[in-house]
């Protein structure tokens, strides 16, 4: 990639001077030399200075039988600069808020587990079906959650 067409203020963001792109990919390689794209640097979340994904949070509670759909994104929190906060499609009825924490902390190290629990009826998407994480983080800043 050259660059951003008529961005250059954009393409000096992203472009190194040897010419490799930063794309924002979180991710590794295996010793097979297989290269495994994992999240978004954007998308990650800080607590007390640790790095936490949302799709590591959501990849765990996706296997609670009670779960339709779950998004995890940052919510300020005054204490540790971010928390991880999730919104739950629940299957049916009955899951709460207590559950999916339970649920998480079976799985997860204490500063990945959810601190706030949304439960909702849908999540925001775009056309093709992707959850819009940038949604609901607008949502959680703007006092509604």
């Amino acid at each position: 990639m050259a660059g951003y067409w008529q961005q250059k203020e954009e393409t000096d963001k992203v472009m190194l001077p040897e010419g490799w792109l930063r794309t924002g990919d979180v991710g590794h390689v295996d010793a097979a030399g297989y290269v495994y794209i994992e999240d978004r640097k954007k998308d990650m979340i800080l607590v007390s200075g640790f790095n936490v994904y949302p799709n590591e949070v959501e990849a765990v509670l996706a296997t609670h039988p009670n779960v339709l759909e779950v998004a995890a994104v940052a919510q300020a929190d005054e204490h540790s600069g971010e928390v991880v906060a999730v919104f739950v499609v629940p299957k049916g009825s009955g899951l709460t808020e207590q559950d999916v924490i339970r649920f998480a902390k079976q799985s997860l190290t204490g500063y990945k587990v959810p601190k706030h629990v949304y439960l909702r009826k849908e999540l925001p998407k775009t056309n093709v079906g992707k959850i819009l994480r940038r949604a609901l983080k607008d949502e959680l800043r703007g006092g509604q959650g």
